[in-house]
């Protein structure tokens, strides 16, 4: 995805929130619902003004900082070279962003639903695109897998992260199926996702520990 289509997309969605915010502001409740456990039940609220606007204005700011990283990365030649993917996963970052905003909005409305079923479609969605972007991460010190030993090896970096691309599509899988039995996400999820990170953080030591021998 070109730079100019993603910026104009993802423009459009936090014009849209913010619009959307201003429309149902003063039919939100002093209290908003902004915090649901993991069996999808609120145990946060939060002042009106900043339930509405919080989220655009942190897609905003996301925004404006995905911008700012290619100009600034030591490594900005390499980040040009999957541009297009980077370009995605922020369109794809603000559509999540946008949709947990819009179940937010909704609920505070007054509509009930099973939160956690319709956030986890989304959250696998996003994790699935986290996977591609590893997939085609070029060594950079912003975007992918990045340890003390992927940014001092170029192939530790590509085992590195091709590696966690293929473990992140199954991260991904185990959050559709957790649709299914949310009551479970802890198990399904959670634990694997914490195991999956540990992983690739020894397995890139050890892959580190190979090439310098």
């Amino acid at each position: 995805m070109s730079t100019k289509k993603s910026t104009y997309i993802i423009l459009a969605l936090i014009i849209t929130s913010f619009i959307a915010g201003f429309y149902f502001f003063p039919h939100m409740p002093e209290k908003m619902a902004s915090h649901w456990n993991i069996e999808g039940v609120v145990d946060r609220y939060t002042p009106r003004f900043l339930g509405v606007y919080t989220m655009p204005s942190m897609v905003f700011v996301l925004f404006l900082l995905f911008l700012i990283i290619p100009k600034i990365d030591p490594l900005k030649a390499n980040i040009e070279i999957f541009r297009r993917y980077y370009n995605g996963f922020i369109v794809t970052l603000s559509v999540f962003l946008s949709y947990v905003y819009a179940l937010s909005i909704s609920w505070n409305l007054g509509l009930t639903f099973d939160m956690t079923r319709f956030i986890l479609p989304a959250v696998g969605g996003l994790l699935y695109y986290i996977s591609v972007l590893l997939g085609h991460a070029e060594r950079n010190w912003f975007i992918g897998i990045r340890t003390p030993w992927t940014l001092s090896n170029e192939n530790v970096w590509k085992k590195t992260n091709k590696l966690g691309s293929k473990l992140f599509k199954g991260i991904a899988a185990l959050t559709i199926v957790g649709v299914l039995i949310p009551n479970q996400i802890v198990w399904i999820v959670i634990t694997p996702a914490i195991l999956v990170i540990l992983y690739v953080i020894i397995y890139s030591y050890l892959e580190y520990q190979k090439e310098t021998k």
